[in-house]
């Protein structure tokens, strides 16, 4: 597969589904957490059981601040976990082979000890799995307000880029950027996609988290990015999606057949120069979720 990007199209929407065809819209995927069966250390549980699925499910109870820590090949994730026994899901999202998960333990200031490591062999269903269930960047579930909304619109729509179209343009004209927001937000902040949602504005981490939310809901595999953008090097967070079907073209983007796509919302609802947008080639991409 690849990774494409395409910014700054002045075509008019072009629509080339058949009217008559209408988008069959796949079993929601969901998450759960079996913690009888999760390996125990101490405070600290993580559940093995969906790696398939790709995700696994912390718990932690702990007086002192815990990291988990995600490791496969190359990439490392670091995560903070909410320490009063709250379930966190974490995505496997650097693909199948060996993983190490370690919880890390904060000693004083910066400096952190491992309480417990273990590693397992990952292999998916579907190499899709990590980007179609929610997690702790993209938390939902079926009764969420803005999976409802999804619902609707997939229900109306003739395939699944008619859909993803849907769902660009109800977020470009429902959701307002918060520079107030954007000034205070505070390190570790986690977007809710119900939050942004509801109150219509939000940061491009909330943009990028509930356009994640409406487009995996409803099976678009859809891909969190947070990295950084030229010329300025700007800390960002924007989306890929993955569709089978052929290109179509719409104001801002055009979509690329079995292809993942960049789709930035927090530009788009901005209206952002060129010079940010560009061709893509200005996109760092990071981490994804």
């Amino acid at each position: 597969m690849t990774l494409t990007c395409l910014f700054g199209c002045t075509e008019k929407p072009a629509n080339n589904d058949d009217p008559d065809s209408q988008y069959e819209i796949p079993e929601m995927k969901l998450i759960e957490y079996n913690g009888y069966i999760a390996d125990t250390v101490d405070d600290a549980c993580i559940d093995f059981s969906n790696t398939a699925h790709g995700y696994i499910g912390v718990s932690v109870y702990s007086d002192a601040r815990i990291k988990v820590q995600v490791v496969h090949d190359e990439y490392v994730y670091n995560y903070d976990i909410i320490n009063d026994g709250t379930v966190s899901y974490y995505p496997l999202q650097s693909g199948e082979g060996y993983y190490k998960v370690r919880i890390m333990k904060n000693l004083y200031d910066s400096k952190y000890a491992e309480v417990y490591s273990e590693g397992k062999s990952v292999s998916f269903d579907s190499e899709f799995e990590p980007f179609l269930r929610p997690s702790n960047y993209v938390m939902y579930d079926a009764d969420s307000a803005c999976v409802k909304k999804a619902r609707e619109m997939a229900e109306n729509s003739s395939s699944a880029n008619n859909y993803i179209s849907r769902v660009y343009e109800w977020v470009v004209n429902n959701v307002r950027y918060d520079n107030k927001k954007a000034k205070n937000v505070q390190k570790g902040y986690l977007p809710y996609p119900d939050d942004t949602f509801s109150t219509g504005k939000g940061i491009c981490f909330d943009y990028a988290s509930l356009t994640a939310a409406m487009l995996r809901s409803q099976g678009v595999p859809c891909k969190l990015i947070t990295g950084k953008v030229a010329p300025d090097d700007l800390n960002h967070a924007w989306n890929m999606f993955y569709t089978e079907e052929t290109g179509w073209i719409t104001v801002k983007f055009e979509a690329s057949g079995d292809s993942w796509n960049r789709l930035d919302l927090t530009f788009s609802v901005g209206g952002s120069s060129s010079e940010f947008i560009g061709d893509g080639t200005n996109y760092s991409d990071i981490y994804q979720y």
